[in-house]
């Protein structure tokens, strides 16, 4: 993605949290982006594609700072917890700053769905990785390490969107890491 298309979808973003995806146009889009209302559509054809481009680049960005700060942690509940931080607390800290939150949930299209399926499973691999060296305490709980990385990424992502409020959010997560850590010793 170029310099232009980035700022194109920062812009949308913008324009998706303070009206929702479904009364944001490309009007808007254009508008916040500065750019020319046919220079969006020579980057993207439509709306569905900008909101897409734009989950990509959130997600690419994500796990970049993700893995970015893992080297620091020397232990998998700090490991976890810098997964927990850009993967749910940030975005969901993010969509509730919105008037339009429901909207922006509803608004994900299923071509969207498939980029966040695509962007989890690059994060599937990151929390595998955390767990592989827990591999064999992890197999004596009757789970394989790509079983745990799923069940860990699927309970959070699910918290992520039926939590009530942050206080419910955080009580979800350190519920998760502590099964996740006891499956791992």
């Amino acid at each position: 993605m170029n310099e232009r298309d980035e700022a194109i979808c920062e812009a949308a973003t913008r324009m998706f949290i303070r009206y929702g995806v479904k009364r944001t146009g490309m009007g808007d889009i254009a508008y916040e982006a500065g750019v020319a209302r046919q220079t969006l559509y020579n980057a993207f054809p439509n709306k569905e594609a900008v909101l897409s481009a734009t989950i990509r680049l959130f997600m690419e960005r994500t796990l970049q700072r993700t893995e970015a700060e893992l080297p620091s942690c020397d232990n998998l509940r700090d490991q976890l917890a810098i997964v927990f931080e850009h993967l749910v607390r940030q975005p969901y800290a993010m969509v509730h700053s919105s008037p339009n939150a429901e909207d922006i949930v509803e608004g994900v299209d299923a071509d969207s769905r498939k980029v966040i399926r695509e962007c989890m499973e690059e994060f599937r691999a990151v929390v595998e990785t955390l767990l592989t060296p827990s591999e064999v305490n992890i197999r004596a709980s009757g789970m394989t390490t790509r079983q745990l990385a799923d069940a860990v990424l699927n309970f959070a992502c699910a918290a992520k969107h039926e939590a009530r409020d942050q206080a419910q959010l955080e009580e979800w997560l350190q519920s998760l890491v502590a099964m996740t850590l006891r499956c791992t010793v």
